[in-house]
């Protein structure tokens, strides 16, 4: 079962951003995702956008690339500050992070 499959948005645009107030700076996130997230001068962690300019405003999302997905999912799980937060653009539900129902 892929991952679309197991959050039950298979073809559906997700977006991922971070809290950066949960944020531990382990950087867990860049290792598996880093065209998606990176470690600012400040030690937290930021969503990039599609210029690869890292988005610094509060709830800031960017796209989830689909051949990304795993690797952004993994970083959600993985992350010790339960900060990421992966949503549907639809209706912004989240369907991974700390906040999935």
């Amino acid at each position: 079962m892929s991952v679309q499959q197991e959050a039950g948005v298979e073809g559906e645009a997700l977006e991922v951003w971070i809290d950066q107030d949960l944020c531990t700076g382990d950087g867990i996130c860049a290792q598996y995702a880093p065209e998606v997230f990176e470690l600012d001068i400040d030690g937290l962690a930021y969503v990039k956008g599609a210029d690869d300019e890292l988005l610094q405003s509060p709830g800031a999302a960017t796209p989830v690339p689909l051949p990304l997905l795993t690797d952004v999912v993994d970083s959600v799980k993985e992350c010790p500050g339960e900060c990421i937060h992966v949503r549907r653009v639809s209706d912004r539900a989240e369907v991974f992070g700390p906040d999935a129902e």
